[in-house]
Parts: structure tokens; C-alpha cells; sequence
């Protein structure tokens, strides 16, 4: 089975009762992640979540099944959640398949997060044409849909939300569900909102809950890279390790914006508007002067290669978490030289 994220809330609880793999991949990994938990909530019996890393069943593809096929401590239900790099997975899952098939045990559901995959992938292949297998590929929403999303995320807590509020909320989440989700709860925390006694929320709220975090956020080495502003660099890379960031939440970040610029030069064309198109865009006005500004140094092959640098810069994190927050500072310091010589 295949799916995106057009049509996945539809096809997700056949998928839960019929499939036992699942391969959730696209370059909107937030997404995908959302989509594994969903499928998560509909299983029947999700019972214990073993996590394993698609490293580990790289060097070890035995492993997969094994693990799937084993019973918990206590003999109760059980799902593997695995988080991968691209087709790290493939001989694991070939391996479990062939596994079942050789009439084994069945395996409990396994759950693949798979960032910078697409459903082009061997992995992808080898499951999409069965029948007990969903392939679900996503893409970065655009930012009317990600709002709605928002607004969903907000009735769901008690939140009623306006929608420029939850264009804000869009915005500086870098369309990211989780980051989105989670300044919702914290606006029904701090309204003493619930789905039984509903509070509505506004701009003033939205200030207060973010006062904390705002200097802690990752926008601001996010506009000195992306702007090509080595003089502030320095000292956000410091406030990086001071703070403790995690190197791959950071540059999911990176990635978010990136995929923002490339939605908006799309929109832009060769000769349009800069200014304009930012706010029927309804980029939130904080955010345009610095938004603009990297429009105009990231757009064409140099925008390609950008993207394509995050993705390879993602991969070496990944691959050599020991020396993430080395690897991430380098690779930044690059782009902002680039950024930098752009005009």
C-alpha cells in the first residue's frame, strides 16, 4: 500500500489493521513522525514501544527480526519504532520479510521513520506492492494547510484559535507539527484551557508563553547563517553549545526554512515581488525582513545546492553522533560564507 499525506488520514486505519511495516519517509520529517504516532493510537493492542536506530540495523539486519518476533518481559502486545537515514533499513526489512514468510512467527508491527528517504527507495519498493506493508511519503505543507492544522491542534486542546494566530504560531514553528503542538499545549496551560472548557487565545498569550524560549529558539542562528552574517555566527554557535541544542533539532530547522524558500521562490518567479509576496503569503511580519533576505541570496542552483548540502550534512549527524556539534558548526560556517558572497 502507498500513501501521502493527502489521502493518509483516510487510508490509516485499514493500513493499522492490515499491515505489520510501515515506511514513513519525505523530506517533511515532522510529518511523517506525526503520521508514525497516528498509526500507533489506531493498532488494536500498541502496547510496549521498543526503539531501535537504523545504525544498529544496519550493522546488525538480523536484528529486526528478531526483536519483532520476540515477546515482551511480561508476554504483552509490542511494536518497534525505528528512526533511520535513508535506506540504512533495507537488508533489516528484507531480512524480516523473508523471515515471515518462511512461515515463522508473525512480527509485531514495525514502524520506520526514515528521514531523507522518498518512496523511491529500495526499502520503499520493497514494500509498496504488499499488501501487509503502508509506504506513506510527505511533503512540507503549505502554510494555509499547516494553520488549519493548527487550528485542529487547538480545538483538540480547548484553544480556540483566530487565524492569524495560528498563521503565527505556523510560522514560527518553520511548519514544524511538533514544535507547532507543542506551543499549544503550552497555550492551554497557560490559559487553563481544555476540551471541556474551552478558552480563547490571543497575541498577548501567545507573548507571554514564548517569553522564556524566545532567546533559546534557533531562528537567530537560523537568519545569521542563512543571511550570510559571520560577524553574529560566532556567537550563536557559542550559545548553541552553552544551551546544550540538539545538532539534528537545529538542523531540522535549517531544513524547514529551506523548504520555505524554495515554496516561496517557486511563488516568486524571476521577476516578482519580493514584499508583496511575502504578505499575501502572510509571512508573519517579525519574520520578513530576514525571510526576505535570504529569498534573495538562496534562490536557483544556489537554493539547490543548499538543500542538498543540508541533506548530506544530516546523513554525516546522523552517521557520527559523537562529533554532531562539530560537524554542524563546519557545515554551518560554510553556508554562511556562501550566503555571505551572494548578492
Amino acid at each position: 500500500m502507498k500513501a501521502t499525506q493527502k489521502d493518509f488520514r483516510s487510508a490509516a486505519p485499514r493500513a493499522a489493521a492490515a499491515a505489520k511495516v510501515f515506511f514513513f519517509c519525505g523530506p517533511d520529517e515532522a510529518g511523517a513522525q506525526d503520521a508514525a504516532r497516528a498509526i500507533v493510537e489506531l493498532l488494536p493492542e500498541p502496547g510496549e514501544r521498543v526503539e531501535l536506530s537504523g545504525a544498529e540495523l544496519r550493522k546488525d539486519p538480523v536484528r529486526l527480526g528478531d526483536e519483532a518476533r520476540s515477546s515482551s518481559l511480561f508476554g504483552d502486545a509490542r511494536h518497534i519504532w525505528v528512526s533511520a537515514s535513508g535506506d540504512e533499513v533495507h537488508d533489516a526489512v528484507e531480512t524480516l520479510l523473508s523471515g515471515q514468510m518462511t512461515g515463522t512467527a508473525q512480527p509485531c508491527p514495525v514502524l520506520i521513520v526514515a528521514s531523507g528517504a522518498t518512496d523511491k527507495a529500495r526499502t520503499a519498493k520493497l514494500l509498496a506492492g504488499r499488501p501487509d506493508a503502508l509506504v506513506a511519503m510527505f511533503y512540507p505543507p503549505d502554510l494555509r494547510a499547516f494553520s488549519t492544522d493548527v487550528r485542529m491542534m487547538g480545538d483538540a486542546a480547548g484553544v480556540r484559535l483566530s487565524s492569524d494566530l495560528a498563521d503565527r504560531i505556523a510560522r514560527a514553528a518553520a511548519l514544524d507539527s511538533r514544535l507547532a503542538r507543542s506551543e499549544v499545549e503550552k497555550l492551554a496551560l497557560y490559559l487553563d484551557a481544555a476540551p471541556t472548557s474551552p478558552r480563547s487565545a490571543d497575541a498577548e498569550a501567545l507573548d507571554a508563553i514564548g517569553a522564556k524560549t524566545e532567546d533559546d529558539g534557533f531562528m537567530p542562528l537560523v537568519n545569521a547563517v542563512l543571511g550570510g552574517d559571520a560577524g553574529k555566527l560566532s556567537g550563536e554557535l557559542h550559545r548553541l553549545r552553552e544551551l546544550n541544542m540538539n545538532p539534528v533539532g537545529v538542523l531540522l530547522t535549517f531544513e524547514r526554512r529551506a523548504a520555505l524558500l524554495a515554496g516561496l521562490a517557486g511563488k516568486l518567479g524571476p521577476r516578482g515581488d519580493i514584499g508583496k509576496l511575502l504578505e499575501a503569503e502572510r509571512v508573519f511580519w517579525k519574520e520578513r525582513a530576514d525571510v526576505g533576505k535570504q529569498l534573495r541570496k538562496w534562490r536557483g542552483p544556489r537554493l539547490a545546492r543548499l538543500v542538498s548540502k543540508l541533506a548530506e550534512m544530516h546523513r554525516a549527524l546522523l552517521g557520527d553522533s559523537r562529533n554532531a556539534e562539530l560537524l554542524l558548526a563546519q557545515g554551518l560556517t560554510e553556508i554562511t560564507r556562501v550566503a555571505a558572497s551572494a548578492r
